[in-house]
């Protein structure tokens, strides 16, 4: 069976994901689609890109660009006019820099190339759309004037979760952005900073971050099926790291 599954953010949670690649038992006839935030958070950043440049070598992979992905990219590159230190470090990229002490340049060379390559987006064939973080234009991703909004917003799923369900498609009240996809599947905004540990729908919006950064699990998703499946809390198989815990 070729499946299309989802991937939440990841956060430098290597353990993390082998689990869940494990408990999904995924194939190599299985598409998977990242959704980005790959680094920063726990002591294992440079270790999840060398598994996922190894697995996209494998099998299909997509990987999109998340705002954590777009910091590391910076720092490796040196363009640290782009970073506001204090609140990278405090916001998981200690724990990167920390890390990457122990990588070789070739290696980092490897890992820009790699961070360099990642979509801002992804739209398959049935009008879904896999983002790290959203988009503002009510036209759609193609009228994004600003590109790092892809991966910075959170207005949509704000929007998302404030919606009154009660309005009715056809009005004129109804937000225009979600009307225009299938179904879009997001990151970014942790479904645990309102309570749930699972996958949130609201409107056509399905967010798959469930605080993996914290002190929730990491999930995959059949998007046919939403069957999902979770790792353990990351703070468990860290037990000795704070994560982006404070």
């Amino acid at each position: 069976m070729n499946r299309t599954l989802v991937i939440g953010d990841i956060h430098g949670g290597l353990r993390a994901l082998h689990q869940i690649i494990e408990r999904a038992e995924v194939t190599t006839n299985d598409t998977l689609i990242f959704l980005g935030d790959y680094v920063d958070g726990w002591s294992q950043s440079p270790q999840v890109i060398d598994y996922l440049i190894d697995l996209g070598k494998k099998q299909n992979c997509i990987f999109v660009r998340g705002n954590h992905d777009e910091l590391l990219l910076d720092w490796l590159q040196n363009r640290n006019e782009n970073i506001d230190e204090g609140m990278w470090f405090k916001h998981g990229g200690e724990a990167t820099v920390t890390a990457y002490s122990q990588v070789s340049e070739t290696k980092k060379i490897e890992h820009i190339a790699f961070l360099k390559s990642l979509q801002n987006y992804y739209l398959d064939e049935k009008n879904r759309l896999f983002i790290h973080a959203g988009f503002t234009n009510m036209n759609g991703i193609l009228y994004e004037y600003f590109p790092k909004l892809f991966y910075w917003d959170r207005t949509l799923w704000e929007t998302a979760l404030a919606l009154d369900e009660t309005i009715e498609k056809t009005s004129d009240f109804y937000p225009r952005r979600f009307l225009l996809y299938k179904e879009i599947y997001i990151g970014h905004t942790p479904v645990t900073r309102f309570g749930a540990t699972t996958p949130v729908k609201k409107a056509c919006v399905w967010n798959v971050d469930t605080g993996a950064a914290f002190k929730g699990s990491l999930t995959i998703m059949d998007i046919e099926t939403k069957q999902f499946w979770q790792s353990e809390p990351l703070h468990n198989l860290y037990f000795d790291e704070k994560g982006r815990n404070f």
